[in-house]
């Protein structure tokens, strides 16, 4: 118990030099709030003495920004010192490198803390090199690598601890890597409202990808509860951390699939001490990109329930995002080269550009130019010559009206004309003909539509994101990946579990990313699930037919299935009995198939339920709700997934032969973390 009592001691040690630094922070962050208030006072009463070139203005400037820099600096570290005085440290080991006698003890926790700016770790952050000796090893030879070197040794002891408010729970000394008593009581615990971050509990195979920097293109294909969002997460965390000169929050964008999937996920980087980084469904990027095309575009989730009615449309969706679809569309581009200019001279003033010379250039010397950014370049081409020939630049109008007259010799600009000539020329029905604020899309036209327009016209690459977070890979088509590589030319983190489909029928896209990706791929395989007890997820691999997937051994009740001969049967035993459990339950769901289905049981429970716990409340989460709240949520099996609850109701119809329907009740069944009840009516 002696070294118990030893982390005992220091971790009052701890707390009383975060205290101390927290004073000081707070001291230094009122001192920064004076001298902006300083400056400004000084600009204001002296600015129009400032010398004529502006120079002490520019100095002015400077020193205030460096200020604001300052005091966000701290405020920063203000956020992760009250973090930490909660639980500073939740590891320890001790190593005794190669050559010396004297072991060395590393406390690790959630960021670096040292009793004063610059000095010796008294917690190391979970992200340092050294803290891979904590998940990567047992007792015995152990080695790290840091920027200096690889340091090798022998691991004496590890010791695990639990703090909570300051105080020492427990601490134990620990043989393997995160023993599986701790991380069973965290797998235990109830449902929260938002993902939790995992660094007392990372696997040796989940720190592997979290500590990867050497991957451009990283892929994980892992089961449902493999803590694949999580490790992505974590990995971006570490990433920030190891690379902060050349990537920031704001350069690092997760695609999620919905906005409450992203409130669920939007904790974990702050409690790891980083800033929130941006989210966004690349669904809202092919809309934005289409606005000069087409009005409106349905959704993935029209898409689903139009398939719940007539399995057909899937069918339909999948040709045309298919790499056979998309190479007779190249085909299509290609022959549009022909068809689509009628080259003629153009005159502007006195100066002539002939058709021979126009062709010339548009085939030949601008031909890597995509066809409809082309004649622009041409038209640039002949606005240079004018401008060196008159001696003088041209006016912003009469450079358009040169730009005009070649523009004009394209047959047509729109692309959404242009794809529905594509549509009818390959045996599908053409589009609508429709001024452009009438037209609307189809969801499985989206993309299709979006990667002609990219074809035909320059791509707007975003070149301010370095990392791209790509969540649920397995709902991302061919066509999709496409365009993400031409839009986004950087490093990525995909992620996704080919079993959680929203189509009714598998798709695998490790079949075709690496041809689209190339060598800078590498594929990792996350097995083991660690969200669900085994009685649930026993039960949901049968529904899909899973039978390689290894589980954490944490058991629970069994499932529950039960027929009821109506639906409001089954919302009544569903209310008796989240109300008789709700004091011990953070969070339940009542999974449905349809949007239809899930909008009637909450109008039902409008009607029946009374009143509820404020917090605990009963809610209906639909395709534009942004947040996730503990209590009973009532959705649908496409809008659950990504989320977790304590207890699931999937309540579905008996004798559904629509493969989609498979795949729902697989969905709503992995979304349960300790109890599952399955009704049929």
């Amino acid at each position: 118990m002696a070294d118990r009592r030893n982390a005992a001691e220091y971790l009052e040690y701890v707390l009383g030099c975060l205290r101390q630094r927290l004073q000081e922070v707070q001291e230094a962050l009122e001192a920064g709030v004076k001298e902006i208030e300083d400056m400004h006072d000084y600009y204001w009463e002296n600015y129009t003495e400032m010398d004529q070139y502006g120079y002490e203005e520019f100095d002015n400037r400077q020193a205030l920004l460096q200020q604001v820099n300052a005091n966000e600096d701290q405020r920063r570290l203000r956020r992760r010192f009250r973090k930490m005085l909660d639980s500073p440290f939740f590891g320890r080991v001790d190593f005794v490198y190669e050559g010396d006698e004297e072991p060395e003890e590393f406390y690790i926790g959630i960021g670096n803390f040292a009793r004063q700016a610059g000095g010796s770790p008294l917690v190391y952050d979970w992200r340092a090199p050294v803290s891979g000796l904590f998940y990567d090893y047992d007792r015995g030879p152990a080695k790290y690598e840091a920027p200096s070197g690889v340091f090798k040794g022998e691991i004496l002891s590890k010791w695990q601890f639990k703090i909570r408010r300051g105080k020492m729970i427990y601490g134990f000394e620990s043989d393997i890597k995160i023993d599986d008593e701790i991380l069973g009581a965290e797998l235990g615990g109830s449902g929260e409202t938002h993902l939790k971050n995992i660094i007392r509990t990372i696997q040796k195979e989940q720190n592997a990808i979290i500590r990867n920097t050497a991957d451009r293109i990283m892929v994980i294909q892992g089961t449902a509860g493999s803590g694949k969002t999580s490790v992505a997460l974590h990995r971006i965390a570490y990433l920030l951390y190891h690379d902060r000169q050349n990537l920031k929050s704001s350069n690092v964008l997760i695609l999620s699939p919905n906005s409450v999937f992203a409130d669920y996920i939007s904790r974990i980087l702050p409690e790891l001490g980083e800033e929130n980084i941006r989210e966004m469904s690349f669904d809202l990027f092919a809309y934005r990109d289409l606005q000069d095309t087409v009005a409106d575009c349905e959704d993935k989730y029209d898409l689903i329930e139009r398939a719940v009615l007539d399995p057909s449309v899937m069918e339909c969706f999948r040709e045309k995002q298919s790499g056979e679809f998309i190479s007779r569309l190249d085909r299509f581009v290609m022959e549009l080269e022909d068809d689509l200019p009628d080259f003629c001279d153009v005159e502007y003033h006195g100066f002539r550009k002939k058709e021979s010379e126009i062709i010339n250039l548009f085939y030949f010397k601008f031909s890597e130019i995509p066809l409809l950014s082309r004649m622009e370049a041409v038209a640039e081409y002949f606005i240079d010559e004018v401008e060196t020939l008159r001696q003088r630049d041209l006016a912003d109008e009469e450079r358009e009206e040169i730009l005009a007259k070649f523009m004009k010799m394209y047959s047509t600009r729109d692309c959404y004309t242009l794809y529905s000539r594509f549509l009818k020329s390959e045996g599908y029905r053409p589009l609508p003909k429709r001024a452009p604020e009438k037209r609307r899309l189809s969801y499985e036209d989206v993309y299709p539509l979006l990667y002609l327009k990219y074809s035909l016209n320059r791509c707007r690459v975003h070149s301010g994101i370095r990392h791209l977070v790509v969540d649920e890979m397995q709902d991302y088509s061919r066509v999709q990946y496409l365009l993400l590589k031409k839009m986004f030319p950087c490093r990525m983190t995909i992620l996704g579990d080919r079993a959680q489909t929203m189509e009714d029928r598998q798709q695998d896209v490790l079949e075709f990313l690496p041809r689209i990706f190339g060598k800078d791929i590498r594929i990792i395989h996350m097995n083991k699930s660690y969200r669900n007890t085994v009685e649930i997820a026993e039960y949901a691999n049968r529904i899909a037919g899973i039978t390689d997937m290894e589980l954490f051994q944490r058991h629970g009740v069994p499932v529950q299935e039960e027929e009821f001969t109506s639906r409001s049967d089954a919302f009544a035993e569903v209310l008796r009995t989240w109300q008789e459990d709700s004091e011990r339950l953070e969070t339940a769901a009542v999974i449905f198939y349809t949007e239809a289905e899930a909008r009637e049981a909450a109008d039902w429970f409008d009607e029946n339920a009374g009143e509820t716990d404020g917090e605990k409340r009963i809610s209906y989460l639909d395709r534009n709700s942004s947040t996730f709240c503990k209590g009973l949520t009532i959705t649908t099996f496409y809008l659950a997934k990504g989320l977790e609850f304590d207890r699931v109701y999937g309540i579905f119809t008996s004798g559904d032969r629509n493969p989609l329907h498979r795949q729902a009740r697989y969905i709503a069944a992995t979304r349960a973390l300790h109890e599952l009840k399955m009704y049929k009516v």
